[in-house]
């Protein structure tokens, strides 16, 4: 909505305009009336709509030309004033003050227009005959009111239509030639349609209505008043309601009647609701709430936001296969201008065997999306109608600013869900297979992936102690001497080789020592094609020794060229270094057969857990008082717990130890 209304009312000398803006003010025909009135200012709290409207008188005695242009300029909404007794005013608003107002205004902004016919009390007849016409003439003519100053007829009336024309003008949704609505205003409501449809059959059953309804005007229909509007629709529209719903051409007949009967403030309170300015095009504002992000923090989703795109990726999935063909993903960005996905992104998140997203892939690449580009996830999550389905204040409602990464250092612990890893390595070293392996897919399928559609970001969940994770892998172009601050910037980075090339492993050491050896980002080592015959690396170290002499873990092999999805194994491993950076892990694997991973399931295991809840509740089986602290029964029974304690622990290491 507008935060003011600038009136200018114009028209030939004594046809009544100063006389009518005192009568508004004095509710009285002022005795004196002089050339021209003082702007003058209408509270919010005065007026039907709420806003400030500023009333600007014109005349030609007082005002040259260039000032009245300038008025014109500045103007919402322009009232010409005409006298009904006096036919040569009548015909000077079209052949002076239309044109004049044309000439002096923007094309691409429309000026409303009011046609005012002042000094109705000295005629018996209307002028309305001759305006008609005019109307019908010109499309940017909102109105005409009929009124007189000495007998305050219409004066209230004629402020209001005019305040209106500017806060819910006719023009930009209605075309009276075709008597139909215009295509903007069609493509504005079908959308509003679709958003509001949310089991996407088509029809708006009575509990959407009602949402709908106290959406846009904070209060339930009736069902009387339902049945009603339904009734309106059918008599006049024989496929407007379906199985007791309101279908798309019966919810666009239904504001198409609305504005036929001048209300189509109903129209624009549905349209400023779903985020639409004046021009009907979706506000800056509304696409891209206020979001701050200091530096060394992160964006993610919250759950809020991921409750909302299960609900999108459900009502669109028809056949609930968990995946959405190009026909279902083509109707989830219906509501969008234009395609936000291309082909790319088949490689860049978990698609079924038909190459299909997956329901995990469709919340992956949002993920992706609000990590890399936040401004985009909120301009996305607004034509979606998040804000509204959600019942959120704004689209920023559903991102995660995380805590800065020196914040997480210092404590040795993360909030996080989302972690980077950026994948370096030379030319042919098997980056683009590392990431697509981590997509599931082997060596075979990876053939099939055209060039032009190949992507250099990889997404999907992973699991750390039983928590899901997203780990984003991003292959950086091996460009040495050009890594920029966005190559560099990741929670862990991932250094391929190629164990078959013997000159593949210095890129990567040289990319180590250059940029990484004195961060404290952790470093993985891969060794890529492990499959094929290794070669010695002509570099002064073995990978191994070099990882030695770093403090890195050993290199972990790996390979895509399997006949089954490639293990998973690695990224759970990657994403575990890069929750805990500041952790020597000694054990790299998930085995689950290794002392570590056995000491690591025995201490997070229910067995256990339980016989330490125990053994306290046998030592402080009862609230520990003052009198309790200094007792020494207390002390002994703590003392004798904490043996046992300590004794079975020992004793569960020395087994597992031993095995």
């Amino acid at each position: 909505m507008r935060k003011d209304v600038r009136i200018l009312l114009v028209g030939e000398s004594k046809v009544g305009k100063t006389s009518l803006i005192m009568s508004l003010v004095s509710e009285e025909f002022p005795e004196v009336v002089p050339y021209r009135a003082e702007e003058i200012t209408i509270p919010a709290d005065v007026t039907p709509e709420r806003v400030p409207t500023h009333i600007v008188d014109y005349s030609e005695a007082e005002q040259t030309d260039e000032q009245l242009f300038q008025e014109i300029s500045k103007a919402n909404v322009i009232c010409i004033v005409y006298s009904v007794n006096n036919q040569k005013s009548i015909e000077k608003v079209t052949s002076h003050w239309i044109p004049l107002i044309t000439e002096n205004t923007d094309k691409d902004s429309r000026v409303p227009l009011i046609l005012v016919g002042n000094k109705s009390d000295l005629v018996e007849h209307s002028s309305m005959e001759t305006i008609l016409p005019i109307m019908n003439q010109y499309s940017e003519i909102e109105t005409c009111v009929e009124c007189s100053a000495k007998n305050l007829k219409n004066i209230s009336e004629l402020f209001y239509y005019a305040q209106k024309a500017v806060l819910h003008p006719t023009g930009p949704l209605y075309c009276p030639e075709k008597k139909s609505m215009r295509p903007l205003c069609v493509k504005a409501l079908t959308r509003i349609f679709k958003v509001s449809d949310l089991d996407n059959d088509g029809i708006l059953n009575d509990n959407e209505l009602n949402f709908f309804q106290r959406t846009c005007f904070n209060t339930p229909l009736e069902p009387q008043a339902l049945d009603d509007v339904k009734n309106v629709v059918k008599k006049n529209l024989s496929d407007g309601v379906k199985d007791n719903g309101l279908t798309l051409k019966g919810f666009l007949f239904l504001h198409t009647l609305f504005i036929q009967r001048g209300r189509h403030e109903t129209t624009w309170t549905v349209l400023r609701r779903f985020g639409y300015d004046d021009d009907l095009e979706l506000n800056q504002d509304y696409l891209f709430p206020l979001l701050k992000i200091p530096p060394d923090c992160s964006t993610e989703l919250n759950h809020n936001a991921y409750l909302f795109l299960q609900s999108v990726f459900d009502k669109h999935d028809k056949d609930r296969d968990c995946a959405l063909s190009p026909d279902e993903l083509s109707d989830v960005f219906d509501v969008f201008p234009y395609m936000p996905w291309g082909p790319d992104v088949n490689n860049t998140v978990c698609t079924n065997d038909q190459g299909w997203i997956t329901y995990q892939g469709f919340l992956s690449q949002w993920t992706l999306t609000t990590y890399l580009d936040v401004q985009r996830c909120l301009e996305y999550l607004g034509y979606l109608g998040f804000s509204i389905i959600a019942e959120q204040e704004s689209q920023a409602s559903g991102i995660t600013v995380t805590r800065a990464k020196k914040i997480d250092l210092q404590k040795k612990q993360t909030q996080r869900n989302v972690f980077r890893c950026n994948v370096f390595g030379d030319n042919g070293s098997g980056k683009s297979g590392f990431l697509q392996a981590f997509l599931g897919r082997n060596l075979m399928r990876q053939k099939t992936i055209s060039e032009e559609h190949r992507s250099y970001y990889a997404i999907s969940t992973t699991y750390v102690y039983g928590q899901e994770k997203y780990l984003l892998l991003h292959e950086v172009f091996p460009d040495f001497d050009y890594l920029t601050d966005a190559d560099l910037a990741c929670d862990i980075v991932c250094l391929v080789y190629d164990i078959s090339n013997p000159y593949s492993f210095e890129y990567c050491a040289k990319v180590f020592k250059q940029y990484f050896m004195d961060s404290k980002i952790p470093c993985m080592m891969i060794a890529a094609k492990s499959d094929l015959p290794e070669v010695k690396q002509m570099y002064g170290c073995s990978p191994l020794e070099f990882c030695r002499r770093h403090k890195m873990p050993p290199p972990q092999s790996f390979t895509c060229n399997t006949s089954v999805a490639p293990s998973r194994d690695i990224y759970a491993k990657l994403t575990t270094m890069a929750m805990y950076p500041h952790a020597r892990l000694r054990c790299m694997c998930t085995c689950n057969r290794c002392t570590f991973c056995l000491c690591q399931n025995v201490l997070n295991s229910e067995l256990l857990q339980t016989v330490r809840a125990k053994l306290f509740a046998v030592v402080l089986r009862r609230h520990v008082s003052q009198a309790d602290l200094k007792s020494s029964t207390f002390w002994l029974r703590a003392s004798v717990g904490a043996t046992v304690f300590a004794v079975l622990g020992f004793a569960m290491y020395r087994v597992l130890l031993k095995r």
